[in-house]
C-alpha cells in the first residue's frame, strides 16, 4: 500500500501536534503507511498547492471552515472532514487514524 499523506489543519497548528504523534504510533501499530502532520487553517491551502496531500482532517475548532474547504479541496480530489470532538478531546489517535482512512475511501 502507498504511503497516505493526512493533513491536520487547526486554529494555529499546535494543539494537534499531539494528535499527530499519536495518529503516528497508531499508524506504525497496524502496519498503515502515512505521513501526518499539523498545519494552522490559514497555511493549509498553500500547502496543498505545493504538497501532495490524500486528505484533510480539520480541528473542531475550525469546523466553521468546514465548506470553505471543501469548496477548494473537491477539485483536487482531496476528501475534507471535521475530527470528532470526542476523538479529540480524548486525542484518541487511532479512532482519528480510523476516520482519515474511511475518508479516503470515499
Amino acid at each position: 500500500m502507498e504511503k497516505k499523506v493526512i493533513m491536520l489543519a487547526c486554529a494555529a497548528g499546535m494543539s494537534t501536534s499531539l494528535l499527530v504523534s499519536k495518529m503516528q504510533k497508531a499508524a506504525t501499530e497496524k502496519g498503515f503507511d502515512a505521513e501526518i502532520f499539523a498545519v494552522a487553517a490559514a497555511e493549509a491551502q498553500d500547502y496543498v498547492e505545493k504538497q501532495h496531500v490524500d486528505v484533510v482532517l480539520l480541528g473542531p475548532q475550525v469546523r466553521f471552515m468546514e465548506a470553505d474547504f471543501k469548496k477548494k479541496m473537491e477539485p483536487k480530489g482531496i476528501p475534507v472532514g471535521v475530527i470528532p470532538m470526542a476523538d479529540y478531546g480524548m486525542m484518541n489517535g487511532a479512532k482519528v487514524l480510523e476516520f482519515a482512512d474511511t475518508l479516503m475511501k470515499g
